[in-house]
């Protein structure tokens, strides 16, 4: 129970360390970077790794910038590029990855009003012809003019956090795409904004939408995994820039949410983000996670120098969808993905207006927390309990099963079910949770495993030290008092047998015949007490409980007599002699623990009860039997064994008579003949202690002939002759009294 306990104490405190990290309590960067690290391993083994010509982007990329000039270009080449996409190239929208907040500064208006303001105000005429001028150089103007109409999106940034003296609001925004009183309708965990910069009033105005391509839910390593949809700003919802396109694209429906249960409307509970035929599951953040097709330039690009010129390929732009936006270095629109170290920033957008359009967005649900806190309860259940109920390497291999599972539903509900499961997290508490239980074994368990092994290794067969490791409540080296049953046997005439030897011949036998013995003794969970030169002396009962000493010890003497005649061909073969031995069985009470002296110890039992299954031993060579036990010992045995009733007998020491018997197995495996001597021979003993010697004498003598004789048979014939001679007495209590060891 104690090792159970324990087990699931070092379960329990690696589980808390983890759900403190799931729970959002403390944030172990080590458990962040390993689930990123498997979020993003993911998304690199399952990229689809083609060409989605949906989404077009027209790049100011290096080239570009070599041919109209460093950035930024004036606006009337904007314009140009505009009106070209859509009237030469017949473009379905245009979204610009890009900011307009400030006027155009190189067509030329600021000194053309400092010229009319100053040095040429008194010029005659020349306020009407800077008026007509004017007109002419307004570059932003000729921007807006140029978006008018048209499926434009313009693009803008929130501001998370205002510095000191920052205005909250530059430039303009367009409408809402929810307005306050439809956003006050749920309880979302919001991106909560402080501030906007937008573009030029006279540019916003001309735009079918507005869309923010900033991203504060960026991961704290700086890797662009999931980007939000919508952010709420005044009480409004806006939305991003890749949400606006596609909207725009697919004929601007409007935002819903849809959440499980319908009625419930928190975080929590929230599924999807609905427009019209665009579905995109997201996260309680409401972002959703970067589609990516493959690394940079999965979608066709377009330079931009090209569609100003008009020279780009009309069959890849016409119909699509098309972000203006930035791959040059210098001008630092480069992102951190899992797909790249240097990524283009409108590509990641492309990537969520693909996946908005065509599907395959993943979904990392808002209980994703609550899904690993399950698993992570399951598996540290799991594992405790395996390491307190299986083998080390049993509970390996199910650690082992635990990962392939894992590692099966993640790639799995990725894969067909477009579902983010936690990976990482789950994976390193199975890994930690395992080497934490590992080093427990090796350095507390095995230590302890290694002391019992020391004290009882030589005593108890390996599979009771496993039970004792297991259990080490159950031990105690203490003297202590329990019910038991002792074994011995000692071979016979070994004295005249070791004469006939030399010393290493006779080592070499006495080491095959304990060997063989010994291993029948473990067989049945014996503990081996000592050996006294050919003599073996066992217990069961200890350390270890056994509610079944006294059948393992009795089946023990019997598989001793088998066992030693398969030693005959052996010995036969080294000429050696055949042995045989007296087999001598006692249960009851008995002393047992460590003891001895000071300079030697010894795990022994001791007592009358221990001394009486000596004796019995001794008793085996005056009955001619291979084993004795005594009437305590056939009362604890199982109900259908039959025995050969031997004697009631007094031995030296013991004061009361005790009643003798040699095992004969269960009944229904003797053969019917036997059975039926069994019963003759029962009858015979109760005439010879009821002093009939006549009809004893009779009894014992058709045994005899009955084709399977005994030697007890012979004994009690002439022992009744020499009962004639000299009567016992009307009060003998028919025991045989021996008066040596």
């Amino acid at each position: 129970m104690s090792r159970t306990v324990t087990r699931f104490a070092i379960s329990g405190f690696v589980l808390l360390l983890f759900l403190a990290h799931s729970s959002g309590w403390v944030n172990l960067r080590l458990l962040e970077q390993i689930e990123h690290f498997t979020y993003d391993n993911r998304v690199q083994a399952t990229l689809p790794g083609t060409l989605d010509p949906t989404v077009v982007i027209v790049d100011i990329d290096e080239t570009s910038l070599a041919v109209e000039g460093q950035w930024p270009w004036s606006r009337d080449k904007l314009a140009t590029m505009v009106n070209n996409l859509f009237e030469t190239y017949r473009i379905r929208a245009l979204g610009f990855d890009i900011a307009f907040p400030e006027a155009d500064r190189s067509s030329g208006l600021q000194l053309l009003d400092r010229l009319q303001q100053g040095e040429l105000s008194d010029l005659p005429g020349f306020a009407e012809r800077a008026a007509a001028l004017r007109s002419s150089m307004d570059n932003d103007r000729a921007l807006a003019e140029a978006v008018r109409g048209k499926p434009v999106v313009w693009g803008y940034y929130f501001s998370q956090h205002l510095q000191s003296q920052q205005q909250d609001a530059v430039g303009a925004v367009c409408a809402p795409a929810m307005d306050s009183m439809a956003a006050k309708l749920y309880d979302l965990d919001w991106i909560r904004p402080e501030g906007y910069t937008g573009n030029l009033a006279v540019l916003q105005g001309t735009g079918a939408a507005c869309g923010f391509f900033d991203n504060p839910t960026l991961d704290n390593d700086g890797v662009y995994r999931r980007v939000p949809l919508v952010q709420l700003y005044g009480g409004a919802v806006y939305e991003s820039l890749a949400l606006a396109l596609a909207r725009l694209a697919s004929g601007q429906p409007g935002i819903e949410f849809e959440f499980e249960p319908p009625d419930v409307r928190t975080s929590l509970h929230l599924e999807r983000l609905r427009a019209g035929p665009l579905l995109a599951p997201v996260d309680e953040r409401i972002a959703v996670m970067v589609p990516y097709r493959g690394p940079e330039g999965s979608f066709p690009y377009v330079s931009a120098a090209d569609v100003i010129a008009g020279k780009a390929d009309a069959a890849v732009l016409k119909g699509k969808i098309v972000l203006v936006g930035t791959s040059a270095p210098g001008l630092r629109d480069l992102r951190v993905t899992p797909v790249a170290k240097a990524y283009s920033g409108v590509e990641v957008h492309a990537n969520i207006i693909s996946g908005l359009i065509n599907g395959g967005i993943k979904q990392k649900a808002p209980y994703y927390s609550g899904i690993e806190t399950t698993l992570l309860l399951a598996i540290g259940v799991l594992i405790a309990w395996a390491f307190a109920v299986l083998s080390p390497l049993a509970a390996g291999a199910l650690g082992a099963g635990v990962l392939a599972l894992i590692t099966a539903l993640a790639f799995g509900l990725w894969s067909w079910g477009n579902f983010v499961m936690p990976f990482g997290v789950p994976v390193a508490f199975t890994l930690m949770l395992y080497l934490a239980q590992l080093l427990y074994g090796y350095f507390i368990e095995s230590r302890g495993k290694r002391e019992i092994s020391k004290l009882f290794g030589q005593y108890v067969p390996p599979e009771l030290v496993e039970e004792m490791a297991a259990h080490p409540q159950d031990i105690s080296m203490e003297g202590e008092s329990r019910e038991m049953t002792v074994l011995f046997s000692d071979v016979r005439n070994f004295t005249s047998i070791s004469e006939k030897l030399d010393a290493k011949e006779l080592a070499a036998m006495i080491n095959a015949f304990l060997t063989k013995q010994t291993g029948v003794v473990q067989k049945h969970r014996g503990t081996i007490d000592k050996y006294i030169g050919d003599l073996i002396m066992a217990f069961w009962g200890a350390p270890l409980p056994d509610k079944d000493h006294a059948l393992n010890g009795v089946l023990t003497g019997m598989e001793m007599q088998r066992a030693i005649r398969e030693l005959d061909p052996e010995f036969e073969k080294r000429g050696w002699p055949k042995l045989h031995i007296g087999v001598g069985i006692n249960s009851g009470k008995m002393n047992v623990g460590n003891m001895g002296s000071e300079f030697r110890m010894a795990y022994t039992v001791i007592g009358d009860s221990v001394n009486l299954g000596s004796r019995l031993e001794g008793l085996t060579k005056e009955y001619g039997v291979g084993i004795l036990i005594s009437e305590d010992t056939r009362n604890l045995l199982p109900s259908d064994w039959a025995f050969r009733e031997v004697d009631l007998v007094r031995v030296k020491g013991r004061g009361e008579p005790v009643a003798i018997y040699e095992p004969m197995g269960p009944k229904e495996e003797l053969d019917p003949a036997l059975r039926q001597d069994l019963a003759r021979h029962r009858g015979a003993m109760k005439l010879y202690r009821a002093q009939q010697w006549d009809q004893a004498e009779q009894e014992f003598f058709n045994l005899m002939q009955s084709g399977r004789p005994h030697p007890l048979y012979e004994l009690f014939v002439s022992r009744i002759m020499e009962m004639r001679d000299t009567p016992p007495g009307k009060n003998w209590d028919g025991a045989y009294n021996f008066t040596h060891k």
